[in-house]
């Protein structure tokens, strides 16, 4: 059951990017308000720094950058989480995001959906996790499968 309420998604594209352009690498930069549960969903060339310097994001360090790239044929998304940086222990941290991803990927598939409508088979790109930490040895990938997954089952 998909858990993203579309009305609770406000998505920009920047760059001079739209949504129909077939341009990669595309970036995600995604933010939440933790008051409305929002969520900010950015679609551009590069991340959108603009919507990540407040204090409170930088404080927090609770979002999600990602990037749609071609490889080998194919596409990843690359989608990178700071676990040691910001509120909490790297281990509560890494708990919320995992409670989070498939939340935060339906965003991605959902918000940039014209896309994924214009290039059959992109749904089977894998996605790729980052947990980036300070210390390399807490830094590691995971692969959690091909985007297609997150597609919302109803809308």
């Amino acid at each position: 059951m998909s858990r993203l309420k579309p009305k609770k998604l406000n998505v920009r594209f920047h760059d001079s990017l739209s949504s129909n352009d077939l341009i990669f690498p595309r970036r995600y930069t995604l933010t939440h308000s933790d008051r409305t549960g929002d969520l900010f969903l950015t679609v551009g060339l590069d991340y959108d720094y603009e919507q990540i310097k407040g204090w409170y994001t930088r404080l927090m360090r609770d979002e999600v950058l990602a990037e749609l790239v071609e490889d080998k044929g194919g596409y990843v998304l690359h989608v990178y989480c700071e676990v040691n940086r910001g509120f909490g222990t790297r281990r509560f941290r890494e708990a919320i995001f995992r409670r989070e991803l498939s939340l935060v990927l339906e965003a991605i598939r959902y918000g940039d959906r014209d896309l994924f409508e214009n290039i059959p088979g992109l749904d089977s790109s894998q996605v790729l996790i980052h947990f980036c930490a300070k210390k390399p040895e807490n830094d590691f990938l995971e692969n959690w499968g091909p985007l297609g997954k997150y597609v919302l089952s109803s809308v």
